[in-house]
């Protein structure tokens, strides 16, 4: 049912050092612009950039140096073994992880700004892009956490070429998922999008739709629950949305996106909080919790690989950010 996504005839160094990856099993470290890749880890994938930012070394250190008594409360979005096990590395490293799971994408932001929580994780920067922008805030990512792969899934179909004309596909409500929905469906060759679409594209952004594809409009959250509705041909969604027992991952995929490409560093979660925060001792103790193998173990074992752990420069985060909220702003 799978369908692999189309070699490109100018294969860049990320894709090339993966590959490589895969078959030494040994660490590899290629830069690639602002991005680059490091090792796997239980089958995880670390994309690390370190390009004049703080070794984590000098992370570890300044951790291992923190107060023993720090505890932080966490609002994120969903509950989850992964969690647990931050949570259980962070405690022996002398920090308290709180999580406060809402099932709503608005909350975790909204909390945060009102200051019932310390941090919030649970969305890629494009996302808070967005946030920030529609509510003048200025919730700061800390460090980056992990990138989930996204794809066309249908309930019936084995393949993108059997979309009929006029078919409806379900893809997220929001700009920021909506967006990167509507570049999978150009980079599977379904439509294509102005040269000037940007990073937020939209609907009114297709230039050529030769199959006259309908657009469903959905909470990214909702879409794996509808999947199986005899209405929509397809839907586009991220592999780790679906509920286990649904047993859909991205070998189910009619086409998958590459979410290791560089062109989405938008869409990595980080960890974030207020401005006014970001120097709180406490992120270096998580961030060192992240990178623990226990905690890369447990992601793998709750998601199957359809989710991984990134580590990017915190100075090319912010600085991507930025660049993302200007464009949200003249949009």
């Amino acid at each position: 049912m799978s369908e692999e996504n189309p070699t490109p005839s100018g294969e860049s160094d990320l894709r090339t050092a993966l590959t490589a990856q895969k078959k030494k099993r040994r660490t590899v470290a290629i830069a690639v612009g602002a991005v680059a890749v490091v090792g796997l880890v239980a089958g995880t994938v670390a994309i690390v950039a370190n390009l004049g930012g703080t070794e984590p070394a000098a992370n570890a250190a300044e951790a291992s140096a923190a107060p023993d008594d720090l505890s932080v409360t966490i609002a994120t979005a969903e509950d989850s073994v992964f969690q647990d096990t931050i949570a259980e590395v962070a405690a022996e490293k002398g920090l308290e992880v709180e999580w406060l799971n809402v099932d709503d994408w608005v909350l975790p932001n909204t909390e945060l700004v009102a200051g019932t929580v310390d941090a919030n994780a649970f969305q890629h920067i494009l996302y808070l892009s967005a946030f920030n922008t529609e509510n003048d805030a200025d919730i700061t990512p800390v460090f980056s956490t992990v990138i989930t792969q996204w794809g066309i899934f249908s309930a019936t179909l084995d393949d993108v070429d059997a979309l009929a004309d006029g078919a409806r596909i379900g893809i997220p409500d929001d700009p920021s998922n909506g967006g990167r929905a509507l570049n999978i469906l150009e980079s599977a060759g379904l439509i294509q999008l102005s040269d000037d679409a940007g990073d937020f594209p939209t609907v009114d952004d297709i230039e050529s739709n030769e199959r006259n594809l309908q657009f469903v409009p959905l909470p990214a959250r909702d879409i794996p629950l509808q999947f199986e509705d005899p209405s929509l041909a397809a839907v586009i969604v991220g592999t780790s949305y679906f509920d286990p027992s649904q047993g859909i991952g991205a070998d189910d995929a009619l086409f998958l996106d590459d979410s290791l490409d560089e062109k989405n560093l938008p869409y990595v979660n980080v960890v974030a909080t207020r401005a006014d925060d970001v120097d709180n001792p406490a992120w270096d103790i998580l961030q060192e919790a992240y990178a623990d193998p226990r905690v890369a173990e447990a992601l793998e074992e709750e998601y199957f690989g359809n989710t991984a752990l990134v580590e990017v420069d915190i100075d090319d985060l912010r600085a991507k950010l930025a660049d993302l909220e200007a464009a949200a702003a003249q949009g």
